[in-house]
């Protein structure tokens, strides 16, 4: 899961490297970094199926534990739902969450025009922190009862599932629909920067199995 993170950083790191080397260039860059993220994004695309086929099929004994422990936090905190509640719930779940989304992007211009907060801060830290907050609380609940693991789990998959799956999807769409301004995998270099550090800083911790609170004390400062 953690090589899958540079996999998805370098993704971003390449155009956001090409737009520096054609900046001064006469023929420009946006036709290039449209057709390199367009490609980028089926690939990614691609490995995220190969991803979901190696954890649900190939080697899925390599992720029954965590799942054992979700299914058995689940049942301790009385969370259990038979298939057709669930399904009913899912629905439910995503009218609510549409109808959300669709007054949460209505109401962010007159917020920048009030409060002055920057559209960067919006998009990469307020929207995250809502719209992931009960992950959050998930993987800080596990973490504390010692199942670090599926606390793992839960931070590293949000990730995968929107820089493997939505961004990718999201830039194969603009491509099919013809939008008048394609969406590409080109982001500031300011921000990639601090997703590939991020995603390093990860690695650097987990990569031995183990942690302790200085670990974890570095994380938080960087």
């Amino acid at each position: 899961m953690s090589s899958l993170m540079v996999v998805a950083s370098v993704s971003l790191i390449i155009p956001a490297t090409l737009d520096a080397a054609l900046h001064n260039s006469k023929s420009g860059s946006g036709d290039k970094i449209v057709m390199l993220s367009r490609g980028a994004a089926v690939i990614l695309l691609i490995l995220y199926i190969l991803y979901l086929y190696f954890r649900l099929i190939s080697h899925a004994s390599l992720f029954n534990e965590n799942q054992a422990e979700r299914s058995e936090e689940a049942r301790q905190s009385g969370q259990t739902l038979s298939p057709i509640a669930s399904v009913i719930a899912l629905v439910i779940v995503l009218v609510a969450s549409t109808i959300n989304a669709h007054f949460l992007v209505g109401s962010i211009n007159p917020l920048f025009k009030t409060t002055h907060i920057s559209k960067t801060f919006v998009g990469l830290i307020l929207l995250p922190i809502l719209g992931n907050s009960k992950e959050r609380v998930t993987a800080i609940s596990v973490a504390y009862k010692g199942k670090m693991d599926l606390g793992i789990d839960v931070a590293i998959g949000s990730s995968i599932q929107i820089a493997l799956f939505v961004t990718p999807l999201l830039v194969t769409l603009s491509w099919i629909m013809h939008t008048a301004d394609p969406m590409t995998l080109y982001f500031q270099g300011f921000e990639t920067i601090v997703f590939f550090v991020s995603v390093l800083v990860v690695n650097s911790l987990i990569q031995d199995g183990k942690s302790n609170y200085l670990e974890g004390s570095m994380c938080l400062g960087t």
